[in-house]
């Protein structure tokens, strides 16, 4: 089935990562809202946390959404500098991007911590989006598929469809993310469809062909439509590109 006939929407995320002082953020969204107004799919923006405040206010009334890189799997405590669900919440932040490869591979996140701030999310009501992907030397070794799947059912267990309800998949094959390369077409659409097929294979066919599944890894204005032409490929994580409003913008709109 293809993603017209399941309506599966189409997602434009931007994930900053550690750029942007606030008043920077803040004018961009500004900007940003203007140019996209009335675009056909889901805009979301992920800005540092200092940033999430002033972009939330300056997104009001708008189709831009605003959420957070990552979050705390607690819901308060003695955790010197971790932030928890409710207070991403509290400052209006409407998604949180969790376990993405930059969190696994420079702070050491496991499968086992994503796994419990997918709970945290699951339990606080806040749309997560779920990032895995496998590294340039797993895919050359052809063990692509076998991690991707660690990754689900290490995030997902003993979760259920009703409890998934808001959940987003991106695949960012790590070997692509900020290096400039991208997968091809056919390389991202076969991986994404080894990915859907693997949930429908733990929570239902109907689940599967529902869940929005992402491609992140030096998506640019240059080569998105070619990518979202493939029906499993439902939207974009975009991380450097995301940080030129101009461009950003024509992904938006391509």
């Amino acid at each position: 089935m293809t993603k017209n006939i399941m309506k599966r929407p189409t997602v434009i995320a931007g994930n900053w990562k550690m750029h942007k002082m606030s008043a920077e953020s803040e004018q961009f969204i500004q900007t940003l809202v203007p140019k996209i107004a009335g675009a056909d799919c889901k805009i979301l923006i992920a800005p540092p946390f200092t940033s999430i405040a002033p972009c939330v206010s300056a997104a009001k009334g708008s189709n831009v959404q605003i959420g957070a890189q990552n979050m705390s799997d607690s819901d308060e405590g003695a955790f010197t500098g971790e932030v928890s669900c409710r207070m991403l919440k509290d400052i209006g932040a409407s998604f949180v991007i969790l376990g993405h490869s930059e969190r696994r591979s420079h702070f050491g996140e496991t499968d086992t911590h994503i796994h419990h701030k997918i709970k945290r999310a699951v339990l606080e009501s806040i749309p997560a989006i779920l990032c895995i992907g496998e590294s340039e030397q797993e895919r050359e070794s052809g063990h692509s598929e076998d991690v991707l799947k660690r990754q689900l059912d290490g995030a997902l267990e003993g979760l259920s469809k009703e409890q998934l309800q808001d959940l987003t998949i991106a695949y960012e094959p790590v070997w692509a993310i900020g290096t400039g390369k991208s997968a091809t077409p056919d390389i991202a659409q076969s991986t994404h469809k080894a990915i859907r097929t693997h949930i429908a294979a733990h929570f239902g066919d109907d689940f599967a062909q529902s869940l929005p599944i992402l491609y992140g890894g030096s998506v640019k204005p240059n080569n998105i439509e070619s990518l979202l032409m493939e029906p499993d490929i439902d939207g974009a994580l975009i991380g450097g590109a995301s940080l030129d409003v101009d461009a950003f913008s024509k992904m938006v709109l391509r």
